[in-house]
Formats: C-alpha cells, sequence, structure tokens
C-alpha cells in the first residue's frame, strides 16, 4: 500500500492527526509533540476548535514546526457565528498565525462556504496571505465538485475535508474527483460508523482493531486519501499510525461493500 500522500507537492504520512478537543495544556504539548515522534505528519485543528486552545498548545508545542510536519487549520465557520466574510477570515488568519507561533501556515482551509457570502470573496481574503507569502496551501471543506472547480477559479486547492467514512459515503464522487485532480483528501470522522460483522470478522483476521480496519479501508479506497482521527491518547494514535500497514485484499474490500 502506498504510504504516503502528495499535499500540495508535498509528501506525507497517510494518517494524521484531528485536534478539536485539544486543550492548551502540558499534556496536550507534550502529546503533540509525541505524535509527531511517533510519525505523525500532518496535524489538523481550526480556529474554533476548543476556543483557540487547541491552535494555542500546537503552538507551544510546534514552534516552529518540524521539517516535514504540515500543520492545518481553519477559518470561516458560520455555523458557529464565523460569517466567511473577509474581514472575519482576515481577523481569524492573524489570530491563527499568532496562536501557532508562526509567520507562514502550510495549510488554511476555509472552513465552510458560507451561503450568504460568495465563496470568490472569501477565499479572496485568503489569497491576499498566500500572496504575501503567509499562506502556503489552501483547502475547503464540505463541499461538492461544482464548489471545488469555482474554488480552484480564485486560488489553487491542495486539499478537501469533508464527512466521509465506511458507512457515510456521499462524497464518493467527490474523492473520485480528487483522485484525478492530485487533491489530497481528508476525510473526517473517518472513525463515525458502526462497525459491521464483516467489520469486525476480517479485523479479527489481521489481528487489528474495528478502528484500525475501517482505516485501512480508506487508505484503501483512493491514493488520495489521509485521514485525520482525533484523539488525545498517544496509545490510539500509535494504533491509528499502525493501519496504515493493512494490507486488506480484493475480495476484503468488497465484503465491506
Amino acid at each position: 500500500m502506498q504510504r504516503s500522500v502528495s499535499l500540495g507537492g508535498r509528501r506525507v504520512a497517510r494518517i494524521g492527526l484531528g485536534t478539536n478537543r485539544l486543550k492548551n495544556t502540558p499534556e496536550s504539548v507534550a502529546f503533540i509533540r509525541a505524535a509527531v515522534d511517533a510519525g505523525v505528519q500532518m496535524i489538523d485543528t481550526a480556529h474554533l476548535y476548543t476556543k483557540g486552545e487547541s491552535e494555542q498548545a500546537i503552538g507551544r508545542a510546534l514552534s516552529p514546526v518540524p521539517e516535514g510536519v504540515i500543520v492545518a487549520t481553519k477559518g470561516g465557520h458560520f455555523g458557529y457565528g464565523s460569517p466567511g466574510t473577509p474581514e472575519v477570515l482576515r481577523r481569524e488568519i492573524e489570530q491563527s498565525l499568532k496562536s501557532l507561533q508562526t509567520d507562514r501556515i502550510a495549510l488554511y482551509y476555509l472552513h465552510r462556504v458560507d451561503p450568504n457570502v460568495p465563496i470568490e470573496e472569501s477565499l479572496g481574503a485568503i489569497k491576499e496571505y498566500v500572496d504575501r507569502g503567509q499562506i502556503e496551501q489552501v483547502g475547503i471543506s464540505e463541499v461538492d465538485i461544482p464548489t471545488i472547480e469555482r474554488a480552484r477559479k480564485v486560488v489553487p486547492i491542495a486539499a478537501v475535508q469533508n464527512h466521509y467514512n465506511l458507512e457515510e459515503r456521499k462524497y464518493d464522487d467527490v474523492v473520485d474527483y480528487c483522485e484525478r485532480e492530485q487533491i489530497a483528501f481528508l476525510p473526517f470522522f473517518p472513525l463515525k460508523a458502526e462497525p459491521s460483522g464483516a467489520v469486525k470478522e476480517i479485523a479479527k483476521r489481521h489481528h487489528a482493531t474495528p478502528a484500525q480496519l475501517m482505516l485501512a479501508w480508506l487508505l484503501a479506497r483512493s491514493p488520495a486519501m489521509l485521514p485525520i482521527p482525533g484523539t488525545l491518547s498517544l496509545e490510539h494514535l500509535k494504533e491509528n499510525l499502525a493501519a496504515a500497514t493493512l494490507e486488506l485484499s480484493s475480495a476484503e474490500i468488497g465484503q465491506l461493500g
């Protein structure tokens, strides 16, 4: 199985880390450093996660960010009172730069496309920081193919982050599109699925956990796939990373549907 994925021309390990529950504590700082030591190369956060504490903890742990590691963050989520206006996005980008203790964000997502703000305006504000060299790559989240194509007319899109897992497959066409267009696809909630009998059976056959099996299925689904399961446990993190070593047969993939 392919062990890395291309993201904006950089190769990164195929299983990352989501940090939506991370608090700004000494334990969290130590955990993030241990995650990098364990082989994590993609760390995903957002301006709104734990009211900014997630970014702050990552900034304390990884400033400067080690070579080969990507810290991705997001801004503009109208569902949480953060409209996708240029003014709000500029403010949130500035705060993210400060919290992450960096002058350059490797990957910045428009967290949600605001139905009340043209995507061209939202991405235009992000592009200002790309042009200034303060954002390296741009991503978008929870989007269909027409929206991705519209976004690409404003700025190159290196990553798409949508809800996708073994049960939730409404974005199958987006996964295939990203593979064709060499855009990384990062499924969030990759493990938010009830393990079926087939999952448990195949996992047992591989001496793996059902969660590991579901991650292995995602990796087998497309070479563009880069899951970002969230955890605060180093043991759980290492289990997730080990899923990249599981090789599923065509018959087993067929059993999973």
